[in-house]
Formats: C-alpha cells, sequence, structure tokens
C-alpha cells in the first residue's frame, strides 16, 4: 500500500509457492482473454476519494482517447492480490492491472506480466529509482505516474519560539530533538513500529548512510540505528513510536505532542484542519551537512497482464501510456498530494501546492525498495524492522541486533 509505504506480506506468502504455473507461464499462456474485444478491463484499489474519483476519470477519459469502453473494478487495497491470484488460477485476468510498486516484481516473475517495451510503451524521462522498481531481469513491466515519500515535518511555531532552525545533519537532528522536548512533548517522532511500515521510516537513515538492505549487519546501518536508539534513551523519541504506525505519528503531531516529525504527503488532510497548527517540510536530516539524502518510495504502477490477446494488449499498452502522461501526472499530483515520477514536472506541482516542493526534489534520488534484493525484498525489510525493535526496546546494541537479524 503505497500510502503506507509497504509491501503486503499476502503477496510474499502466495508467492512461496510457483505461482500461476500452467496458467500464466508467459506469451500467449496467459489468462485467457474474454468479452468485448472494444472493452479493456482494468483492476486497481482506488477504491476511496479523491483517488477513487480522480482515477476513474482518467480511466474513463483515457479509455475515449484509445477508443475503448471500460470495464473498471476498484477493490480493498487488501484484496488486490488475492484477487489477482484468483483471477490467474481461472484465467480471467484484467486488461490493465494497478499493482503497488513493491509488488510489481513479484507479479513478473511469475510470468503474469507483459514487457512494456514489447507493447510501445515509452518510459522516457521517468526517474531512474522509479523504473528499476518495475524492472525484472532487464525487463520494465509496469509504468508509475506519480509517487510519494517522506520527509521531515517541523511545528513551526514551537521552532521558532525556540530559536532553532529545522535540523539538516544527523548532529542538528538529536540536538533540536533535546531541545524541544518539554513536558508532554517530545521533541521528535517516527514509526519504528514492527511492520513494513517501521522499515520504510528507517531506510532513508539507514541508506543515507551507506547501508545496504543486502546485509543490514554492517557498521553503516548500525550507526543509523544508534541513532534512533539515542533519541529513544534520552527521551526526545517516545519508546511508545516502536507501537507507532505512521497514522499514529500524525495524530502525536497535530495534536502537539512532538515538535518533529517523519511522515509523508497523505497526511496534509490530518493536518491542514488543525486549527492554529503551522508546519513546514524539509528533506530527512543527512548524516553529514552537504550528504544525498535517500529515501524510499511509494506509489502504485499500470502493468499489463499477459491475457493471450494481443490486439487487446496493445490497446491496453495505449491506455497505460495515456494514464502515465504528463497531464495525468500533474492532475493526479495535485489533487492526492503525491508528486510526479517524472523529475522535469516537479516544478508545475510545487507552484499549485508549495507543500509538495520537498516531496518532488527528492524525486531524482528516491530508491526502490525492491531494486538491490527484487522478489526477496519482503525478507530484509522484516530483518530490518526486528532489528530496530530489538535494539530500541529489546536491551540489545545495535550492533546486537542487526547481527541476530541478518543471521536469523
Amino acid at each position: 500500500m503505497a500510502r503506507r509505504g509497504t509491501a503486503r506480506t499476502a503477496l510474499a506468502a502466495a508467492l512461496t509457492v510457483p505461482l500461476l504455473v500452467g496458467a500464466c507461464g508467459g506469451g500467449s499462456a496467459g489468462g485467457a482473454a474474454s468479452g468485448d474485444p472494444g472493452t479493456l478491463r482494468v483492476l486497481d484499489y482506488y477504491n476511496s476519494d479523491p483517488n477513487a474519483t480522480l482515477w476513474n476519470d482518467a480511466v474513463m477519459a483515457c479509455g475515449e482517447q484509445v477508443g475503448v469502453e471500460i470495464d473498471r473494478e476498484a477493490v480493498p487495497g487488501e484484496s488486490l492480490i488475492q484477487k489477482v491470484l484468483q483471477q490467474s488460477s481461472s484465467r480471467t485476468l484484467p486488461d490493465v492491472l494497478m499493482l503497488d510498486n513493491p509488488d510489481v516484481q513479484q507479479i513478473a516473475a511469475s510470468g503474469a506480466l507483459a514487457p512494456l517495451g514489447e507493447l510501445g510503451v515509452d518510459s522516457t524521462g521517468v526517474a531512474e529509482g522509479v523504473l528499476k522498481a518495475s524492472t525484472y531481469e532487464g525487463e520494465l513491466y509496469a509504468l508509475q505516474p506519480v509517487t510519494n515519500t517522506i520527509a521531515l515535518f517541523y511545528n513551526k511555531t514551537v521552532l521558532e519560539q525556540a530559536g532553532i532552525q529545522p535540523p539538516t545533519t544527523w548532529d542538528e537532528l538529536k540536538t533540536a530533538a533535546a531541545a524541544l522536548t518539554e513536558g508532554d512533548r517530545y521533541g521528535f517522532a517516527m514509526s519504528n513500529i514492527n511492520t513494513y511500515e517501521g522499515t520504510w521510516q528507517f531506510l532513508p537513515f539507514m541508506w543515507s548512510n551507506g547501508g545496504d538492505e543486502k546485509d543490514i549487519a554492517t557498521p553503516e546501518t548500525a550507526a543509523a540505528l544508534q541513532l534512533v536508539k539515542d533519541m529513544v534513551d534520552s527521551g526526545s523519541l517516545s519508546k511508545s513510536s516502536v507501537n507507532w504506525s505512521q497514522a499514529d505519528v500524525a495524530d502525536q503531531f497535530a495534536a502537539g505532542n512532538a515538535a518533529m516529525m517523519i511522515n509523508g504527503p497523505w497526511n496534509f488532510g490530518v493536518l491542514d484542519p488543525v486549527e492554529g497548527l503551522e508546519y513546514g517540510i524539509v528533506p530527512i536530516p543527512a548524516p553529514t551537512a552537504g550528504g544525498t539524502v535517500v529515501s524510499p518510495f511509494g506509489g502504485e504502477a499500470w502493468a499489463i497482464p499477459q491475457t493471450g490477446d494481443q490486439a487487446k494488449q496493445q490497446k491496453a499498452a495505449e491506455l497505460v501510456q495515456c494514464l502515465t502522461g504528463d497531464e495525468n501526472q500533474v492532475e493526479i499530483s495535485v489533487a492526492t498530494g503525491t508528486v510526479p515520477t517524472k523529475p522535469e514536472l516537479a516544478g508545475q506541482v510545487s507552484a499549485q501546492n508549495p507543500n509538495l516542493a520537498t516531496f518532488a526534489e527528492q524525486v531524482p534520488d528516491l530508491r526502490a525498495r525492491t531494486g538491490e534484493l527484487g522478489p526477496d525484498w519482503p525478507k530484509a525489510a522484516t530483518k530490518i524492522y526486528t532489528a530496530v525493535q530489538n535494539a530500541l526496546v529489546g536491551g540489545m546494541t545495535p550492533e546486537e541486533a542487526l547481527r541476530q537479524a541478518q543471521d536469523g
């Protein structure tokens, strides 16, 4: 689920057995095409507004543009992968399928998706990291129009009253967090929960310091975890953060219980109605001054299943090209608090919503969670959040926690 930066454990579990064997092995052996040849079936999980209305309008408009009728189905996010598994086994996959970007490689590995390059889909201008998330064994299998990531939100009033500038380095973050901690208010908040959300929030610290998910038991990752542990141990970051989701963190910030937090633009709707709350957004602090901050990205990508109907797959490719076009990228970004995957469009979005500027500026440096390990990413994500928990509340040093998680 992109908004929360998570991959679905249900998919990982399902793929421990051969997926789609005999049903979607690739080529024309995929789910049998059915229905009106002039109609494209579209499956996604945009079932609540603003996404539901915006994407329905975009899909219908693109259908009209490419000359096809649209039969669109939107299911709850947690039901999408199960729906895909059911459809693949019954050979009834849709013509166009939306997937959370961390899921693309796992579905592509099953043979259920058609390579977009073979269908003439143009991905020019899309950030390299975004393309990498949807690439499997050298082939691009999905195209992502918009994305989101995380940054440092800060309470302008609180920082101004304390005479503190938004931190840009780890040392500045620790110092500011300590100075801003007062009474019931913590200086800093982030999610350290034992789910993929916790991993998602820790990745900018790990990656920006040179840590790598292929082996988390390194000095670079230990230093990143030590930073978080130091703030917990000093009382600048609540120990309860090991139980907080990103939504919980946003609630703490909105209630005035945290002066700074790491979170994403999907919380604008929570924060903006709060009377008297003025907040700013800056990049997550880097290990040292001038360092590059590397954050993960969320968002969904549009794919074309192997249905065996080449003519419909070609029309599906035209639909995907339209859905990921510049106009849709800008319109959807502004309306949903996301940012375009094409860096060249960042200015158009930031001009309409300045709060999106920090997120848009990060797009060229964003990294795919599946970029290093592909379908094996969920295993690494589990190791990471397990180590974070053990270091923060399990009595282990960061080095011990990381080593145990890596070896386990």
